[in-house]
């Protein structure tokens, strides 16, 4: 499209379900098109996303000023892992203080190279950012790294939180085709609890209101399982959507480097090969959350109760993050670690573990997971069917779709909800106990996976629709910087 190699500034949020998708979009811009990618984040953040950067790559990482202590945050709190809840939305609201820093950075770019970027990406949350790209002339994109469907219902249901408040257990969503509709149980807690005007509320809307000024919206989906929610976008922010994913890492566990990570890859490896094709069920809840105390003694009761090969990456229960010296006598029965291994029906890992590897391997049956979107993602591609336990955010939406709109999902639990390890162990059963419904889910996951190779086919004679919507957003990006 041009001789000239242009850059195009990346800035994600601060939380690696943010940083790696766009570090997996932006070794894909890369490798694909020739653009010099800025990777601009918060200095702890980019110490810690240097090692993940390939040998071979050009990829620029800029640091942007960011001292949490002047905003009510622990010293060093760059990275949402580390906090609990209310300090983890407490840095998603003060997060436009870094506007100006972002300005000035943008400013030193245009000095340095004589012209604007291409293009400024920015993540959802710094809708802001807009306003800069524009400022000096430059394209700008949001990269919402979730999917279509579940980020419409967040949109729509936050704009219309007075909507909610209707004596009915169902309502319709606002925005969506007639016919959508969704349950108060379906709804994740923070929204059952919001109060209109509060700090996370106004920021909302007013993240909201900065989308309507970008040039366009990228998302980590397929226009084939997502028509929905591109379409509501479409109709609702009234710009550009380009669904252009699977974006995944393609660097796997090579991202997370140490020791440490490389045994836990070993150790998963070899206990997966010793297990019989799709016979294992795989647990985990992301980087970011867990079940509450009671909850895991329930999971982990159901764990061993219904007699499946299980993986589960197991991190401390949600109300215990801040609590260093708690006891894993508290919220796992009795004995259980122990039984587990003397019985080699089940691997217990410690806060991590190489998922995309896992997730991939022969041995896997089903995935128990909170439905966030880049796990979503990790399943489909390997087309392994799901089971639900959302956690908050968009997940309930995530899992709303999957389950109703999709048919490869069942649900076990939502946020902090009273669960029964009898129950959980009845939906372990369902979905991998050979029924039709079970054969039904695999059949149409598989589906969902050729779909997601096909979108990104980008070969001669044939062109995916993500990979034809990538080709679009970089022919606006170019036609517009042309205009400057």
């Amino acid at each position: 499209m041009t001789e000239r190699k242009e850059n195009i500034v990346m800035f994600p949020f601060m939380a690696q379900g943010h940083i790696i998708p766009f570090l997996a979009l932006a070794l894909e811009l890369e490798k694909k098109n020739g653009y010099t990618i800025i990777f601009v984040n918060t200095r702890l953040n980019i110490k810690k996303l240097r090692p993940s950067i390939p040998p071979n790559s050009s990829i620029r990482l800029l640091e942007i000023p960011f001292n949490s202590s002047d905003h009510g945050l622990p010293p060093d709190s760059e990275n949402t892992d580390s906090l609990p809840l209310p300090l983890l939305l407490h840095l998603i609201v003060i997060s436009p203080a870094l506007e100006p820093a972002f300005r000035d950075l943008i400013s030193g770019l245009v000095l340095e190279h004589g012209r604007p970027p291409l293009c400024i990406i920015s993540d959802m949350f710094f809708g802001w950012s807009a306003k800069v790209a524009h400022e000096f002339g430059a394209f700008h994109a949001i990269f919402n790294a979730g999917g279509g469907y579940g980020m419409a219902a967040f949109h729509s249901l936050w704009l219309h939180l007075p909507y909610m408040k209707v004596n009915s257990e169902e309502f319709p969503m606002p925005g969506f085709p007639k016919g959508h509709r969704i349950h108060t149980k379906q709804l994740p807690e923070h929204f059952q609890v919001a109060v209109p005007g509060d700090s996370w509320c106004s920021f909302s809307q007013d993240m909201f209101r900065d989308w309507l000024e970008s040039d366009g919206i990228l998302f980590n989906t397929i226009e084939e399982i997502d028509h929905v929610g591109m379409e509501y976008f479409r109709q609702q922010i009234g710009c550009s959507v380009w669904p252009v994913g699977p974006i995944l890492s393609s660097l796997g566990s090579k991202a997370r480097a140490g020791d440490d990570a490389e045994a836990t890859m070993h150790l998963c490896m070899k206990w997966l090969d010793s297990k019989p094709t799709n016979s294992v069920l795989y647990v985990a809840f992301g980087s970011q959350s867990a079940p509450s105390p009671s909850q895991t003694i329930q999971l982990a009761m159901a764990l061993e109760a219904c007699g499946k090969n299980f993986i589960w990456v197991v991190r401390p229960p949600s109300n215990s993050v801040t609590d260093h010296d708690h006891n894993e006598g508290e919220w796992l029965p009795r004995g259980f670690e122990r039984r587990i291994q003397d019985s080699n029906k089940g691997l217990l890992v410690q806060q991590w573990a190489p998922q995309l590897e896992i997730l991939s391997h022969k041995s896997l049956c089903v995935f128990l997971t909170h439905c966030g979107w880049n796990s979503v993602l990790e399943a489909l591609r390997s087309g392994v069917p799901m089971l639900s336990w959302p956690m908050g955010a968009e997940q309930n939406f995530n899992a709303k779709m999957l389950e109703e709109e999709m048919g490869l999902c069942v649900g076990v639990a939502s946020g902090s909800s009273e669960v029964n390890h009898k129950d959980i162990v009845k939906k372990i059963d369902l979905v991998m106990g050979g029924s039709t419904k079970a054969k039904d889910m695999k059949n149409k996951a598989c589906e969902v996976m050729e779909m997601l190779n096909n979108a990104k086919n980008d070969e001669k004679g044939f062109k995916g629709s993500s990979a034809k919507a990538m080709e679009d957003f970089l022919y606006a990006a170019l036609s517009k910087s042309c205009n400057y």
